[in-house]
């Protein structure tokens, strides 16, 4: 079958890679969509330097997962998908039947372990023909929904993921720095748990106008009006939560330095760079800041209706639909924010 791999840094198709058999427990699913996402976009550019940062981790708990990942051969990449169910594993009861749309939490579990359909050397994602998925973990797509809108479910669920964690409450206001994918979902999810304002900050026209969409009252320019100062005119004396979906060195200080006192701060960015705060500023104002990563089943299906029942349109965020072939193309066209937001892969 085909799949677009990652090899030594760039995006090649490959027209021979062997055709995924589906286990017990699994099934084997056509791919109809999948999103880049940003994630892919940096492991692209800098797969080595992240692979170093997880081995420096501790803490963490051991999925059973195979040898580490090995840059020098093909790495399968694609975790925001949709697919058609075409076979089920032996022995394996699955809540779709063959045909039917599905997606999917990105895990594949096996007798081996649990396996991210993340960044792989052996198992098959999203830029390819046919995948394997983990037959308890699909979701059928309701209500007739494309499959191009079904494959933003994931990183909409990023967003959802934020905001449940930061806690925040209606009566409270928001300011979310940074609207690419990340801070628009962050935005929507804003939006559907009824908070207001949301104020919003990108240096792209076209990204500000997103926000807008999605659900922001407010979007500026930081280079001419800080968010602070457009808090300060939309939000009034309401309480604050800030979302810091930027992900550069330096922002986590500026919302410590900046921010009004016992404003909660929730970091959703992914920085991979090291950072200096200045504990002073965070200790003066008593601000409470958190870190977050991905989302639990439950937000990845509730994100899956909140799509399906109109609550949130993602089809703004779809700037391009391409096939197989041209997801070198679209890597490289998602490096311009004012002319793409998301790409959907078609295999």
């Amino acid at each position: 079958m085909r799949a677009a791999v990652l090899h030594r840094g760039e995006i090649v198709v490959r027209e021979d890679v062997e055709e995924p058999t589906p286990a017990l427990g699994q099934v084997l699913v056509q791919v109809k969509a999948c999103g880049i996402c940003g994630s892919d976009l940096h492991f692209a550019r800098h797969g080595a330097e992240m692979l170093a940062l997880g081995k420096q981790m501790e803490g963490l708990a051991s999925l059973g997962a195979p040898a580490e990942l090995d840059l020098e051969r093909d790495v399968f990449l694609g975790h925001e998908f949709a697919a058609e169910v075409l076979e089920i594993g032996p022995d394996t009861e699955a809540p779709a039947a063959v045909g039917q749309l599905v997606t999917s939490l990105p895990v594949l579990m096996g007798m081996d372990g649990i396996h991210p359909i993340v960044y792989s050397n052996t198992v098959h994602g999203g830029y390819g023909e046919r995948m394997l998925l983990t037959a308890p973990l699909l979701l059928e797509v309701p209500n007739g929904l494309p499959a191009h809108h079904a494959a933003l479910t994931e990183p909409m669920a990023v967003g959802l993921h934020a905001v449940n964690r930061s806690g925040i409450e209606r009566g409270a206001g928001a300011l979310v720095l940074g609207c690419g994918p990340v801070g628009l979902a962050v935005v929507a999810a804003l939006r559907v748990k009824g908070i207001e304002p949301i104020v919003a900050t990108d240096l792209s026209p076209a990204r500000r106008a997103l926000a807008l969409t999605m659900g922001a009252q407010v979007a500026v320019d930081p280079r001419e009006t800080t968010g602070w100062e457009a808090w300060q005119q939309a939000g009034g004396g309401r309480p604050l939560h800030v979302y810091e979906a930027i992900g550069v060195p330096g922002i986590i200080n500026d919302i410590m330095r900046s921010a009004p006192a016992g404003t909660g701060v929730t970091v959703v960015g992914v920085c991979m760079e090291t950072d200096t705060v200045t504990p002073f500023f965070g200790i003066a104002k008593e601000l409470q800041i958190q870190f977050v990563l991905g989302y639990d089943p439950m937000e990845f299906a509730q994100s899956l209706r909140s799509i399906a029942e109109g609550e949130i349109d993602v089809a703004p965020m779809v700037t391009a639909q391409v096939p197989l072939e041209r997801t070198g193309w679209a890597f490289q066209a998602l490096g311009d924010p004012e002319e793409h937001c998301k790409i959907i892969v078609e295999p």
